[in-house]
């Protein structure tokens, strides 16, 4: 069975048909082409599908098309701005945050929204806040080091 979802993806309107049983990750990477959100896991362990929706970082692989009528929606490739790179993205290149970039995406979404939580940035809080998304390269340091850069950019702007 079909149905007709609208919503805002990366600030454009969007109507799609697409089965019920859709996934929000598969909305955006089958039906809009958006690749940048990964899926790796389809059971909401690994994060590297992490999007915003409304604001709020979720992750899309367990969130269906119906749940995102009427939403807004923000990927990896709706965060840079006037083609500057985020300072999320600029702060994951600058600190080595990244090896093979797989996690990459989702992490850097995951770490805008724990930056604009207004949360405590300490290591132990990054560390904490992340714990939902895994990377299997770096070995965290680097990622929470890119985020707590970020994060003193981001809250002075």
């Amino acid at each position: 069975m079909s149905e007709t979802v609208n919503l805002i993806v990366n600030g454009q309107n969007q109507e799609l048909s697409c089965s019920a049983n859709t996934t929000l990750s598969q909305l955006l990477r089958e039906h809009l082409m958006l690749t940048g959100t990964h899926v790796g896991c389809d059971t909401s362990q690994c994060g590297a599908c992490t999007v915003h929706m409304d604001g709020v970082a979720v992750k899309s692989c367990t969130v269906l098309a119906g749940q995102v009528d009427g939403a807004e929606v923000t990927t990896i490739e709706g965060i840079a701005a006037q083609g500057e790179q985020h300072p999320m993205q600029a702060a994951f290149k600058e600190c080595h945050g990244l090896q093979c970039g797989f996690c990459t995406p989702g992490m850097i979404m995951a770490s805008i929204d724990l930056v604009q939580s207004g949360n405590d940035l300490s290591e132990k809080a990054i560390r904490k806040g992340l714990e939902g998304n895994i990377c299997r390269c770096t070995g965290y340091h680097n990622i929470v080091s890119a985020v707590a850069s970020a994060g003193q950019k981001m809250r002075e702007s």
